[in-house]
């Protein structure tokens, strides 16, 4: 393969995702994410995405288009034994090459499908075809292999859109040839694109942006983002390619501490760290258990508390009370505190948390009970009204009130961040003790 032509055009990519199920939102594309950050690694930077359906014509434009601002373009999807995967079909067309059936692709794809026990069909002898000058690479997951090519001084990737065939692809073929193919160029090395995130509780996006103001000096080679979602606000701080200011480490810290200051009274982790990881090391440091009483989550929290590898050295065990009545026989919550107060107060709350603790002997009892919605609702409870509750033993209960927004699953959502962002901040005040 020829070294890239052009520095700046040599480090900036284009994914496309391809496929029908993508415009109509039947499959999302996380494709896309993982590439970028494979990527970066090199110091290669996704400038542009597109998603284009399973039209031949559309995808030979959409590929043109992308040819024609980013030095390496990494297809995902269509290229399956189906009559709508025509990615094969378009570079062919795009590229004016003829298609053409490769050993490598049939030897490659016929053994693995007689690992499964079977044999291709004609559907799936099309999967072997391939434009004439590319290089086929293999899939060592599943049976379609992808092709990698070079056009109008660009290179061209295409994968399946499989993801963890995709990983595997790229992973094993398709970043050591693009790390070589670096590597042979006579402009000097593109650096490495650090990518930092923060993840914050609490704040709206708007006070998360207001604490941030003033933090990125005016032309520093770094971007600061802001990505708001159900489990709160995802800050990052991702360095610029292209290698015309590298930034130190530096300064890279010193930007990343000041986050941390600026921050520190909503963040709750870095990196891949989710909420429910940082709860549980912090339970099983101070040895301590929980069980859970979830009304309105129904089985979320406790879902995502054992999600974590070894939780069972923490997580109890947790009850969907969802009724009026399972609050009153498997917590013992009296019957006339739910008739005054209602089962969504904060009463309540206080109740299902001191019940399940004491029944299941564990160190901190943590209760949830609200209106998902969109119906239950009255003029003083609206939907999204929730409680939280815990009771760790000594002294009162602790409650907090939350009025979330969004649909039934996302103030689901929000409402098991919110229980679990309680008990982090009650195990963080029991450390200092």
């Amino acid at each position: 393969m020829r070294a890239f032509q052009s520095a700046h055009r040599s480090v900036i990519a284009e994914t496309i995702a391809i496929g029908s199920e993508l415009l109509v939102g039947g499959r999302s594309d996380s494709n896309s994410l993982f590439i970028t950050e494979v990527l970066g690694r090199l110091g290669i930077e996704v400038r542009f995405k597109s998603i284009v359906g399973d039209d031949e014509a559309d995808m030979v434009q959409v590929l043109k288009t992308a040819v024609s601002r980013a030095g390496i373009v990494i297809m995902t999807g269509g290229l399956g034994p189906t009559v709508d995967d025509c990615t094969r079909e378009a570079v062919a067309k795009a590229t004016g090459r003829r298609l053409a059936r490769r050993k490598a692709a049939l030897d490659g794809m016929t053994a693995r499908l007689a690992q499964w026990g079977r044999q291709p069909n004609k559907g799936q002898l099309r999967q072997a075809t391939i434009p004439a000058g590319a290089t086929v690479v293999a899939n060592p997951v599943g049976s379609a292999p992808g092709f990698l090519l070079e056009w109008r001084g660009a290179t061209i990737v295409s994968l399946p859109g499989v993801p963890r065939e995709m990983e595997a692809m790229m992973t094993e073929s398709v970043i050591p040839l693009l790390a070589d193919q670096l590597a042979r160029s006579k402009q000097a090395p593109p650096q490495p694109i650090i990518r930092q995130t923060f993840h914050t509780w609490g704040l709206p996006e708007a006070e998360v942006d207001a604490k941030l103001l003033g933090l990125m000096p005016k032309g520093a080679p770094v971007d600061l983002g802001l990505l708001a979602s159900p489990m709160g606000v995802l800050v990052s701080l991702t360095t610029k390619s292209g290698g015309l200011r590298p930034v130190s480490e530096d300064q890279l810290s010193s930007l990343a501490q000041e986050v941390r200051t600026r921050l520190k009274d909503c963040l709750f982790a870095e990196g891949r760290e989710t909420m429910e990881e940082v709860v549980g090391r912090s339970l099983l440091e101070q040895r301590r258990t929980v069980a859970l009483a979830e009304s309105c989550t129904g089985g979320l929290i406790g879902h995502r508390l054992t999600q974590v590898p070894g939780s069972s050295a923490y997580v109890d065990r947790g009850v969907i009370c969802y009724s009026n009545q399972s609050k009153i026989d498997m917590l013992g919550v009296p019957a006339d505190l739910i008739a005054k107060h209602g089962a969504v107060s904060q009463e309540v709350a206080a109740a299902m948390a001191k019940g399940i603790r004491e029944r299941a002997g564990v160190s901190v009892g943590l209760s949830v009970t609200g209106i998902a919605g969109p119906g239950g609702a009255t003029a003083t409870k609206p939907v999204g009204l929730v409680y939280v509750g815990l009771n760790g033993g000594t002294g009162s209960a602790i409650t907090r009130e939350f009025r979330f927004h969004g649909d039934r699953s996302v103030i689901k959502q929000r409402s098991s961040q919110a229980a679990l962002n309680l008990l982090r901040l009650w195990l963080i005040d029991r450390g200092r003790t």
